[in-house]
């Protein structure tokens, strides 16, 4: 069936017909074509209900039409107020769900069940909301004396695997809710669960493909949406992560992180990159990085320059020729033999010393931190709570405690890739609320 025109969707919404299963299915499909149109047509029954033409019927369509567009506090206030409707409970108790208030949901899924809703269904999403609630024994009470007439349900499946990712048993969750998206599909909580896994085992391909199934029909987790523009970014699919952004967006105009990845992406593709001056820099890099070793020089030149710690051609030319000659037996000889090794690759001893002195690491010693710093300067970068999109960055730099990140400068995090200033500035607050900062900042 094609996606509805605006014109299928004020009917839908506006002309008082039947809400059935098939108008629901275009609904769904129009959310997903153009939300800021059903939004319209929805505002404008909100307005027609609010000046007193009201009916249980409109307050049901409104409600689940605000449940598929992510506003569900609203919905929930439309959906209270169509109180004969099975369909209506039900749908309540997912927006109460989502809003975490799970015994106010558990008491809809009840009602929606006594009021000849999908019985079966219902107690398993009752047994979700406990189970969310913390209440994990009783969920697993709930959905084992109900396994004989919901044991083939997909939704079976995803409740346990979710009682065992609460209590730790990863992959044991990981089979259930497998099992799930083999009897439904679209199981859109199923594919978000394994999606979410699979990104957390380093699995982005398969978790890129997981979060796009899970998002084949509303109501959209707005997290799998911004999770996966972060996967798009990371395989540099700028265009299609800015579209997750903006989806969010759409859903949510308030959404501050949604906006400031999308302006990072925009500020990005800005940029000028210079490929000719990247190359030449590569090239320049290699040539400092070549090791001492590779050229002729007499053992005492070798042993003398092994004593101060010079390795690399980069290392001759980040110190004087003063300093060379102030080492022990290293002399006019030893320093000739250098100026010939340099002279081959058109270097000279000591032409990088202002840049060394310049860029010199101002490292942070643990010794020099006060003692309630101490404790955190060896903790886990975990405890910084990043986002995912920092963690992944913070990952790429290999560091694994607080002190290793305290260490690196703004501009050592800016030269990680799609390490943006959101990024930037999520770091330096998190180090901020423990008293810290980052290096040179």
């Amino acid at each position: 069936m094609m996606i509805p025109d605006p014109v299928d969707v004020n009917s839908i919404l506006l002309e008082g017909k039947t809400f059935g299963l098939t108008e629901l299915g275009e609904l769904e499909r129009a959310i997903s074509n153009s939300p800021h149109l059903v939004r319209q047509s929805c505002q404008e029954l909100r307005r027609r209900v609010e000046s007193g033409a009201k009916s249980e019927r409109d307050c049901a369509v409104i409600g689940y039409t605000l449940h598929l567009l992510s506003n569900h506090q609203d919905a929930v206030h439309y959906l209270s107020q169509s109180t004969q409707s099975e369909l209506a409970a039900f749908w309540k108790g997912e927006c109460l769900s989502t809003l975490g208030r799970f015994d106010e949901a558990v008491e809809a899924y009840r009602e929606a069940g006594q009021k000849g809703f999908d019985s079966v269904q219902a107690v398993l999403s009752e047994a979700g909301a406990i189970r969310m609630a913390g209440r994990l024994d009783e969920a697993e009470a709930l959905l084992k004396s109900n396994a004989r007439t919901a044991v083939k349900r997909a939704d079976y499946s995803y409740q346990m695997g979710g009682i065992l990712a609460d209590r730790g048993d990863t992959f044991g969750a990981i089979e259930y809710f497998e099992r799930a998206v083999d009897m439904d599909p679209q199981h859109s909580r199923a594919l978000f669960r394994l999606a979410a896994l699979n990104a957390a085992f380093g699995n982005d391909d398969t978790a890129r493909g997981l979060y796009e199934r899970s998002l084949s029909r509303p109501p959209f987790y707005l997290g799998a949406l911004m999770n996966l523009g972060l996967l798009y970014e990371d395989v540099e699919r700028y265009e299609a992560a800015a579209f997750c952004f903006r989806r969010v967006l759409e859903f949510d105009p308030n959404h501050e992180r949604a906006r400031l990845y999308l302006k990072d992406i925009e500020a990005s593709g800005q940029m000028f990159y210079d490929e000719d001056a990247v190359r030449r820099s590569r090239e320049q890099e290699q040539v400092l990085n070549t090791p001492i070793a590779d050229f002729e020089l007499s053992a005492r030149s070798r042993n003398c320059l092994d004593r101060m710690e010079i390795h690399t051609l980069g290392d001759l030319t980040r110190i004087s020729e003063a300093e060379l000659l102030a080492s022990k037996n290293f002399g006019e000889t030893s320093l000739k033999e250098v100026r010939d090794i340099l002279d081959s690759r058109n270097l000279s001893i000591g032409e990088n010393v202002a840049d060394a002195k310049r860029m010199a690491p101002q490292q942070v010693k643990r010794e020099d931190l006060p003692d309630e710093q101490r404790a955190v300067f060896d903790s886990p970068v975990s405890e910084l709570n990043l986002s995912v999109r920092a963690r992944k960055c913070v990952s790429r730099l290999g560091v694994a405690t607080i002190g290793e990140i305290m260490n690196k400068s703004p501009d050592d995090l800016l030269s990680v890739r799609n390490f943006g200033v959101t990024s930037l500035n999520e770091i330096r607050q998190k180090l901020a609320e423990m008293g810290l900062a980052l290096r040179n900042d």
